[in-house]
């Protein structure tokens, strides 16, 4: 891998963590060599280095993968984008009366990390960490979205599409078929799938660090299907420019 110029250990350490990170269980010492394309005595070094540190696990299984210790950062950078999110959500807020919220795809559900809620006495209400099966929420489907569909089946075979309402999506062919739809028109739509009588329109946020999409949601009465020609292009713009201020501070995906 090409160095940036920096410490090239440390890029070298986290090229190991990124690799790890991907191929989503353990990984033997040979393929990080060659995914690395470092030598054997180098990977073993930094190896060590990251299960001293807790950043990686040496199964026993002789394999390796990512440490708990992780865990507390993923927290920490998770309300830190969190908190990065909030002037923009608030801003759709102030224009649109509904609520916002950001949500990311982690350990196959989706995850709610922001939210500014709506002034309206009824309102859309989702508690800042709670998780969801993405099937059936506009900003699930955002996510799934930006997922090949064989992932997209493979995540669904570990979840089940259990029915939150008789509008839900309970087989992968009509979920396949709407984030086809989704892909197109580059918006979600929650038809009261999650919750009978809410809308929610959902974007995507493209090269922000995992995947991430943000919402604005609402009673069906208020949050019409018109109300989609001027709520969207709204998220779209909100979306860009947060993934641009991540790019900036260097948390854009790589």
């Amino acid at each position: 891998m090409e160095s940036s110029g920096g410490v090239q250990s440390v890029e070298r350490a986290f090229d190991l963590l990124e690799i790890m990170a991907g191929a989503g269980g353990s990984v033997g010492v040979s393929e990080l060599a060659e995914a690395a394309e470092l030598p054997m005595p180098t990977i073993h070094r930094l190896l060590k280095t990251l299960v001293a540190l807790g950043y990686a696990r040496r199964l026993p299984s002789r394999r390796y993968a990512l440490g708990t210790r992780l865990i507390a950062l993923g927290e920490r950078s998770a309300k830190l984008i969190g908190s990065w999110a909030r002037p923009y959500l608030a801003e759709l807020v102030s224009i649109t009366h509904e609520t916002s919220n950001m949500a990311f795809l982690e350990d196959d559900m989706a995850v709610y990390v922001a939210q500014v809620p709506s002034e309206h006495a009824m309102r859309m209400f989702n508690e800042v960490g709670q998780r969801v099966f993405p099937h059936s929420t506009g900003v699930g489907k955002a996510l799934l979205a930006q997922l090949p569909d064989e992932e997209v089946r493979a995540l669904l075979a570990r979840t089940g599409m259990a029915p939150k309402t008789v509008n839900t999506h309970t087989t992968p062919a009509t979920l396949l078929a709407d984030l086809a739809v989704i892909r197109e028109r580059g918006y979600s739509v929650d038809e009261g799938e999650q919750e009978v009588g809410v809308r929610c329109f959902a974007v995507p946020v493209i090269g922000a660090p995992t995947l991430t999409a943000i919402s604005i949601a609402g009673p069906s009465a208020r949050v019409t299907p018109d109300t989609a020609n001027d709520y969207v292009p709204l998220l779209v713009s909100a979306a860009e420019r947060l993934a641009k201020d991540l790019a900036a501070d260097g948390l854009g995906r790589r």
